[in-house]
């Protein structure tokens, strides 16, 4: 996967979520792109249709802020519910843009954030299985598990996605840019 084109601001974008063994996770079909660079991509979506590996498929409840970076292997979903935002934040590769989507590879371990600050980390059954099953280098474990130290430092700094500005600046231009 090449960063071969980088969305731009407006435009609609696929978001296709891989396994380590190539396989298709999960496919979002329509994001917003509020920023595209080089380094990070925001988008925005809201009722979005949703199709799993296993072709089911289902639509996000509430709109959400998505968050990618090219250099940190994980991404974050802010979620506005009526009580709050809450984070879902994947551990993943970083991103990779192609004419058909942004994709990236999920490693299973996610970690949930509340809207009173509040994380756990899931998925650590999974993650294990997986790892063993598709044969994860020690080197990705190694990185994943740095980049779980990480996030949880940008979620206790309130860094990046966290930071209560980033929400209300994003969360206005998303609203801004779907109703033009």
């Amino acid at each position: 996967m090449v960063k071969s084109c980088i969305p731009k601001e407006g435009q609609s974008i696929k978001i296709q979520s891989y396994k380590h063994d190539g396989n298709i996770h999960r496919v979002w079909s329509e994001t917003l792109i509020l920023k595209g660079t080089e380094d990070v991509i925001i988008g925005g979506n809201d009722h979005t249709l949703v199709t799993e590996s296993d072709g089911r498929t289902w639509i996000t409840r509430e709109p959400a802020i998505v968050y990618f970076h090219s250099q940190y292997w994980f991404n974050v979903i802010c979620m506005f519910r009526e009580d709050g935002v809450y984070y879902y934040c994947n551990l993943s590769s970083p991103f990779a843009c192609d004419e058909e989507a942004l994709k990236y590879i999920d490693y299973d371990l996610d970690i949930k954030v509340y809207p009173n600050g509040k994380y756990h980390l899931l998925d650590e059954d999974e993650y294990v299985q997986h790892m063993n099953q598709m044969n994860y280098p020690k080197d990705i474990d190694l990185i994943l598990r740095r980049s779980v130290d990480i996030l949880q430092q940008w979620i206790e700094q309130k860094k990046g996605p966290f930071a209560p500005d980033f929400i209300k600046v994003w969360r206005d231009r998303f609203h801004k840019l779907r109703t033009k």
